[in-house]
């Protein structure tokens, strides 16, 4: 007969059942355990679970973060940054060889700057900046479908659900600081085709994720929002965490942790975290007056100018959706409206980094999902557009280690398709990686018994645009 007291010592308890390495920790050295592992779970390090303090990368690089304009939607590329003199000859003609009535630029293209490269009257505030870009002509994708595409330039991935370029780089880098996300998207409006898809974190723990904020709210409140609990100070909020913390390891002791709640807790943490810092970071009121008339006060404008302010404060990668680019038709007029939306805001972006000492290791990424054919839309209205072309675009990117006025690759004489120096969508991708320091076939994360990496089995490095 087993005497009361061993039965008190070896039966099982609660705790028993519920202790994890979070409980143990927290128990032991009076909590100081817990207060580390905290900063492990907003820190970490390179190629781990979580984002982390700075990491050095593989290579030398100058680009730390990166700022990516996407103008979803598959922008005309000859109606833009790439000049097309001999389809404006052949306007109204047939072109039997690309299935269609040729149709000629209405915009004027003119050389700028010393390198004196041609951009359209689309972009007069932008074209001041070429001397800083690097203009690619020559960019392919694999299909003209606004989902797929567009999910595939943001993740590498056609099919299955994949990293984002954003959460990648936060895996590699890690953050710079823990009061903010370090990865943010910025929209004006309701989600894009692929909607979280194109910021998400999938097989990488869920922290690498973007954090999605609306720029078009009127207040930081609306913006973020239940960012702030009107009901609780920030020391009961304290408590309330540490609560949850402690119910969370009594579920996962002996158990396998659940990444999806690790991943929710640890945006319970970041949240709060975020109530002074992050709230300061989108209040752009409290720029100076020239700084906010550079940028302007339209909504592109905001963006541009929240953009700034987050890398100054650390963040990683922030994406700027500029949508509205799909002009079926009245492009002469259509187009036009969505360049001057983004051509100040974005030249004004160029110039503050600039004169901030921020562009040089701060990578500005334009561009969208896809070009446009070169000849009438198929609709065949009185007001026509073009159609989508995955076989020729533009895009520019500026500071971060990239080799400015210059010009790479080209399309063939009409613009349809990609000819010279092509650059595929997983080439942007490595050569994106390696200006931030890695080899594209070595920032790898195991998963489902393989290693996974945002360019799959390709992408070649783009040695001609590195500076």
């Amino acid at each position: 007969m087993k005497s009361e007291q061993y039965l008190r010592d070896h039966s099982p308890r609660l705790d028993d059942l519920c202790l994890s390495r979070r409980q143990f920790l927290q128990r032991a050295g009076m909590g100081f355990g817990a207060i580390g592992l905290a900063g492990l779970l907003s820190r970490g390090s390179a190629f781990g679970e979580t984002p982390g303090t700075v990491i050095r990368p593989q290579f030398p690089s100058k680009a730390t973060r990166i700022i990516h304009i996407f103008a979803q939607g598959g922008p005309s590329h000859v109606d833009t940054w790439d000049p097309k003199p001999l389809l404006n000859e052949r306007d109204g003609q047939e072109l039997p060889d690309l299935k269609g009535v040729a149709m000629g630029s209405s915009f004027k293209f003119s050389k700028h700057s010393r390198s004196g490269i041609e951009v359209s009257d689309a972009f007069p505030e932008l074209a001041k900046h070429v001397d800083d870009m690097t203009v690619i002509r020559s960019m392919y994708t694999d299909i003209p479908a606004h989902d797929v595409a567009t999910v595939f330039m943001n993740t590498g991935s056609l099919r299955m659900a994949k990293p984002s370029l954003g959460a990648w780089t936060l895996y590699g880098l890690g953050s710079e600081n823990e009061n903010v996300p370090g990865f943010i998207s910025l929209r004006t409006g309701g989600n894009p085709p692929g909607g979280v898809l194109n910021w998400g974190s999938a097989f990488l723990p869920g922290n690498f994720q973007a954090t999605s904020i609306n720029t078009r709210a009127n207040s930081v409140d609306q913006m973020i929002q239940n960012i702030r609990n009107h009901s609780l100070d920030r020391g009961e909020q304290r408590r309330q965490l540490d609560l949850v913390q402690k119910l969370n390891a009594m579920q996962q002791k002996n158990l396998q942790e659940d990444p999806q709640m690790e991943a929710r807790i640890k945006s319970f943490e970041m949240a709060y975290r975020m109530q002074m810092e992050a709230t300061d970071a989108f209040d752009v009121s409290k720029e100076p007056q020239n700084i906010r008339e550079l940028y302007g006060d339209s909504p592109q404008g905001k963006q541009m100018l929240i953009a700034r302010r987050l890398i100054e404060r650390g963040v990683r990668f922030v994406q700027v959706w500029a949508s509205g680019w799909d002009h079926h038709e009245d492009i002469a007029n259509k187009l036009a409206v969505s360049a001057k939306q983004v051509d100040g805001p974005a030249a004004a972006l160029l110039t503050d980094l600039k004169q901030r000492g921020l562009l040089d290791n701060t990578l500005v990424i334009w561009g969208g999902e896809f070009g446009r054919t070169v000849t009438r839309d198929r609709n065949g209205n009185d007001d026509p557009g073009r159609d989508h072309n995955n076989h020729a675009f533009s895009i520019w990117l500026a500071g971060g280690g990239v080799k400015g006025g210059t010009v790479y690759g080209a399309s063939d004489e009409f613009g349809a398709r990609a000819v010279e120096n092509k650059v595929h969508v997983h080439d942007l991708h490595a050569t994106v990686l390696r200006l931030l320091g890695f080899d594209h076939t070595k920032l790898t994360y195991r998963y489902n018994g393989r290693d996974f990496r945002l360019t799959d089995n390709y992408g070649k490095v783009v040695d001609g645009i590195l500076a």
